[in-house]
């Protein structure tokens, strides 16, 4: 029997990927503080993980426009997803800002919480989500290849991080690469 299943490549860069997209939290906690751990641990701690994920987004943006990872991408039809960023604070960022981790069995718990999200993220391909993007006016796409006379045309969509506020379906563009299924249009 055929396998159909698509595997995303690029694991380790998703996972970064993933990890930046969830760095505004260790921010908050970073100014939150922590009872438990000593602020001088804690802070770099937090901090660490919030910055080293995101320079590493910003190398691998780098690193496709360097070695040219262009494609074009024919649009056949593209939906916008800003409701998505709403989903990702009201599920991230707030349950996570509220949480009183003054005992280690609070702390502990909510890590094993965060390890959840970050394995949902990851297996859902939601490695796209990052404030940065939203920061810098950028907005999410999910792209359909226009369909064909092939069966898998139109059926795999992939993710296109662009400044539009709309795509026109049949139109072609050009987007470096991020992951299998990110592409930045530039």
């Amino acid at each position: 029997m055929p396998d159909h299943r698509h595997t995303e490549g690029l694991k380790a860069a998703r996972l970064l990927m993933v990890l930046s997209s969830i760095s505004p939290l260790f921010i908050i906690w970073a100014i939150r503080g922590n009872k438990l751990i000593p602020d001088i641990y804690f802070v770099i701690a937090c901090i660490f993980i919030a910055f080293v994920p995101n320079l590493f987004l910003l190398l691998r943006i780098r690193t496709a426009i360097k070695l040219e990872e262009k494609y074009m991408l024919d649009i056949g039809t593209a939906e916008d997803h800003r409701d998505h960023l709403l989903v990702y604070l009201f599920t991230m960022l707030l349950p996570f800002y509220t949480a009183d981790i003054g005992t280690w069995r609070d702390f502990v718990a909510a890590l094993v919480a965060l390890i959840f999200i970050i394995f949902l993220f990851w297996h859902l391909n939601l490695h796209y989500m990052n404030m940065l993007f939203a920061a810098r006016g950028y907005r999410v796409f999910t792209v359909y290849a226009p369909m064909d006379e092939n069966e898998f045309t139109g059926k795999e969509g992939y993710i296109l991080i662009t400044r539009r506020v709309f795509i026109t379906p049949g139109s072609r563009l050009e987007a470096y690469r991020l992951s299998d299924t990110v592409f930045l249009e530039e």
